[in-house]
């Protein structure tokens, strides 16, 4: 199993309340309703991920296998969430520019896209053909998007932050990136999930729009700030547009070796160099054997014996400053292989933060029992 991250090549966040104001390089993106005494107030955020980066690794690591595509936020603040708001991303129907802007000039920056414009004015009358947009009557802008009702496709993305949930985003949005995809690749086969029995209309990676629904219904009583951290941040949370799918395989081919059968274990990791590049892929071999072998008559040592992971089994990826996870364990995605040579897992150390230490998990279920091991796989990814 396999996951690959992607960072985006540009963000901001657009205001209702300052139409002409850009911050393409502030270190947060802000998607939130607010009352300035006056109106209802918004503000929405743009994310995109290049086209280029996304077909070429659609096509040199996926091909025609399904997967997954989630877009990623992580929260810096929140103030004022109700009991459940909900945050919907659409995809972008128009270009816009990033712009060089901050939301704390004094004179605000112009350049780039704001609340009345994207790379030209956002449409507000006639909108393009199968794009909507959503604003005040008083204060048209806003961006646009489509919504797939009229393409024959499902683009609904949305999640609902509640009062005890987790406040980052981790939205699916596979039909959309797909969609993207076969925009530029329309030589090949559609192997959309959503296809309708003809051809599906596919448009342009304008990037994605983040807003909260039902948004000018903002009150002084009812107000919800929601800002996570940009592309620009200085911390190790920028977006992600992170990729899930399915590369497991189970092949011990005539290796003799046999799956282990007993949760007192040892493992270990020989293979790790300890330092891998940013960009490099590593196929990370893990060996154990029992504990305590049973004694059997043989010349050679029972410790050298190399023994399989159950099939149940799974990794996980840590940093190690901040304690979290940054591939979790999923029964769907991180299932570790095996080969004639032992069992092995994928780790693409693309969308692992430069210059940090990170350590490996393994977890694996023996005899009733979930076992995790931990034993000192560390290793740390480097700038090229």
């Amino acid at each position: 199993m396999a996951v690959y991250k992607i960072f985006p090549e540009k963000d901001a966040t657009i205001y209702s309340e300052f139409p002409n104001k850009n911050t393409g390089i502030d270190e947060i993106l802000e998607i939130s309703t607010f009352y300035n005494t006056v109106n209802p107030q918004v503000s929405r955020a743009l994310v995109q991920f290049s086209q280029n980066d996304l077909v070429e690794f659609i096509n040199k690591r996926i091909g025609s296998q399904p997967y997954t595509a989630s877009l990623k936020l992580f929260i810096a603040d929140i103030e004022g969430v109700n009991t459940d708001t909900t945050l919907e991303v659409y995809a972008i129907s128009s270009s816009w520019d990033m712009g060089t802007g901050r939301y704390s000039n004094s004179p605000e920056t112009t350049n780039g896209c704001n609340w009345k414009s994207g790379s030209s004015a956002w449409d507000t009358t006639a909108f393009s053909d199968k794009a909507t947009g959503s604003f005040a009557s008083t204060n048209p802008g806003g961006g646009t998007w489509f919504t797939g009702s009229d393409l024959g496709l499902d683009l609904t993305a949305e999640q609902t932050l509640t009062y005890i949930s987790d406040k980052d985003l981790n939205i699916d949005v596979t039909n959309i990136v797909k969609n993207w995809y076969n925009n530029t690749n329309t030589n090949i086969p559609l192997f959309l999930p959503f296809e309708l029995g003809g051809d599906v209309e596919t448009f342009s990676n304008n990037g994605f729009l983040i807003k909260q629904r039902d948004e000018f219904t903002a009150s002084l009583n009812n107000v919800t700030n929601i800002k996570y951290f940009s592309l620009d941040t200085h911390t190790i949370y920028p977006p992600q547009l992170e990729f899930k799918w399915n590369d497991y395989i189970f092949d011990t081919g005539s290796s003799p070796n046999s799956i282990i059968d007993t949760s007192r274990l040892v493992a270990s990791i020989d293979n790790n160099s300890n330092k891998y590049r940013l960009g490099s892929i590593a196929k990370i071999r893990i060996n154990c054997r029992p504990q305590f072998p049973t004694r059997v008559f043989q010349t050679s040592s029972l410790y050298t014996t190399n023994f399989y992971l159950p099939t149940s089994s799974f990794y996980a990826i840590k940093d190690l400053d901040t304690n979290e996870f940054v591939i979790d364990f999923d029964e769907n995605y991180t299932k570790i292989s095996t080969d004639e040579k032992s069992s092995f897992f994928t780790l693409y150390m693309n969308g692992l933060e430069p210059e940090r230490y990170f350590q490996i998990l393994i977890k694996t279920n023996i005899d009733g029992e979930t076992i995790i091991l931990d034993d000192n796989f560390y290793f740390k990814v480097i700038n090229g």
